[in-house]
């Protein structure tokens, strides 16, 4: 039976509660969760927010108000004066024992709109497997909270967030942080999942290893990686030719990053086909690159020829230029990292792709390829993911904040690293040329995949870390180096 890290694994909703039946199943009491997971919160608070001597909690009918119920009844244990603020009556057994334990303990139980002052409020209203808008009570307890400057916490996932596809609804609590219970869910880590939950934290309650392994996760979180040192003897011709594609007319910088990118991370030579007017600068800003200037796909022969790896699309435009070298480089059958235009270019002309290939959309162009709009990709990312791969018969990444890479068998690893930094060109230019020149090194695509969306997202958040706005793609290329060489942890 498979070993299943539960630091790792990412889970439905509806898994999470498989999971739960299963440990009541095996002699774990319902009551019994409720109070590990207030433990666990009280535990979290305590190192998070070490001088917090008040707590108002916002607990609702099910049975995370459950456990906002006995954590407010933890508590004054801590030194911590609590209040509850209750909406609803509670709908199970165990969460009316959890409101009773803590009425029994003198804890003050308020039903009112208006938010008490605390140093720290907790959020522990809706649990996973909201699927619609809250409103009423609860939804102006949420506008209120946050309105409100003082730090906030939320239990299992944030009130109003869909924990499958990480969706916001509106209202939607906006967490510093979110201790989750027995398994992680999917929409903290992807869409606007990241930015609601704030610090993530998991909480496994203790519940038994082989537990895990007998539900399988629906998805797996990227851990850090770098490849491994080289030997002496290396030489360049060990690690790959990458043949970078693209820059038309005024888009010579795209293929200059891509091209770049694949250098830093590591490739051991990198030519680029591109237009006759962008081979000089290229030239001068970078003298390790190999460009040539090529006027129709017969020009690219011999450079195919050479490469063993090609990374398709940046700035390739959809003319007739754009077009021809398309086709001509797909028809070679070489691993491909296929971007950007080479993307638009699949949705308006479907073909069979070579075995090796990896897509890398975001949003827009997946929607493209689904032959849908960008609200449907991102109303469930994990779904679009899956679809464009088992489409396309080739690994496939989902950009955007917690990236998505999966495989054609339904596979897929989720991206646990962020930033806003990364929101400006050039940086999905970057990422191709990262998993292409990681293709050339040797990896499988599902490993260059996984490795190069892992590098390149680390690598955002160290060059944003003077701030986010401002960042540029070509910031990224020092951190690439290090990265993947294990120099620095990121």
């Amino acid at each position: 039976m498979e070993f299943i890290d539960p630091q790792t694994a990412v889970y439905t909703a509806e898994q999470v509660r498989a999971l739960d039946r299963a440990a009541i199943a095996g002699g774990i009491a319902g009551f019994e969760l409720m109070q590990r997971a207030a433990a666990a919160a009280l535990a979290y608070l305590r190192k998070r927010w070490p001088d917090a001597r008040s707590l108002c909690v916002l607990c609702g009918p099910g049975n995370n108000g459950g456990d906002g119920f006995l954590l407010a009844a933890l508590a004054p244990e801590a030194g911590i004066h609590a209040v509850v603020i209750a909406v609803g009556d509670s709908a199970s057994e165990d969460a009316r024992q959890a409101r009773a334990h803590c009425e029994q303990l003198g804890i003050p139980v308020l039903n009112t709109p208006e938010l008490p002052d605390a140093d720290l409020y907790v959020d522990a209203l809706f649990g996973s497997g909201l699927k619609r808008a809250i409103e009423g009570e609860a939804a102006a307890l949420i506008r209120a909270l946050n309105a409100q400057r003082k730090p906030i916490l939320a239990l299992d996932v944030p009130s109003g967030l869909s924990s499958d596809s990480g969706v916001a609804f509106e209202p939607c609590v906006r967490a510093a942080a979110t201790i989750c219970f027995v398994a992680w869910k999917r929409g903290l880590f992807t869409a606007q999942g990241m930015d609601q939950a704030g610090e993530r934290e998991l909480a496994a309650l203790d519940l038994p290893a082989d537990l895990y392994s007998q539900h399988p996760p629906d998805a797996r979180l990227l851990v850090a990686r770098a490849l491994p040192p080289r030997p002496c003897d290396s030489h360049k011709g060990k690690y790959g030719h990458v043949l970078a594609i693209g820059g038309d007319h005024g888009a010579g910088g795209s293929i200059r990053l891509t091209s770049e990118a694949a250098l830093r991370i590591g490739a051991g030579l990198v030519s680029v086909a591109t237009r006759e007017a962008h081979v000089a600068a290229l030239l001068a800003a970078r003298p390790e690159l190999m460009p040539q200037g090529v006027h129709v796909p017969r020009n690219l022969g011999p450079l195919l020829e050479r490469a063993t790896v090609i990374a398709l699309g940046p700035g390739l435009g959809r003319e007739e230029w754009g077009r021809g070298l398309w086709q001509a480089a797909l028809d070679v059958g070489k691993p491909t990292v296929l971007d950007a235009d080479g993307l638009n270019l699949l949705a308006e002309h479907p073909r069979t792709l070579p075995s090796h290939t990896i897509l890398t959309p975001h949003p827009g162009e997946a929607a493209r390829l689904l032959g849908c709009d960008t609200a449907q990709v991102q109303s469930d990312r994990f779904a679009a993911v899956r679809a464009l791969a088992q489409r396309h018969n080739v690994v496939t990444v989902l950009k955007g904040a917690g990236t998505l890479i999966a495989t054609p068998q339904g596979e897929v690893a989720v991206c646990p690293w962020s930033s806003a930094g990364l929101a400006s060109g050039g940086t999905g230019d970057a990422l191709t040329g990262v998993i292409g020149g990681l293709l050339a090194q040797g990896l499988s695509a599902w490993d260059a995949a996984c490795v190069g969306v892992g590098i390149h997202a680390r690598a955002g958040r160290l060059a944003a870390r003077a701030g986010e706005r401002g960042t540029l793609a070509s910031d990224l290329f020092p951190y690439l180096r290090a990265l993947v060489n294990g120099r620095i942890d990121g």
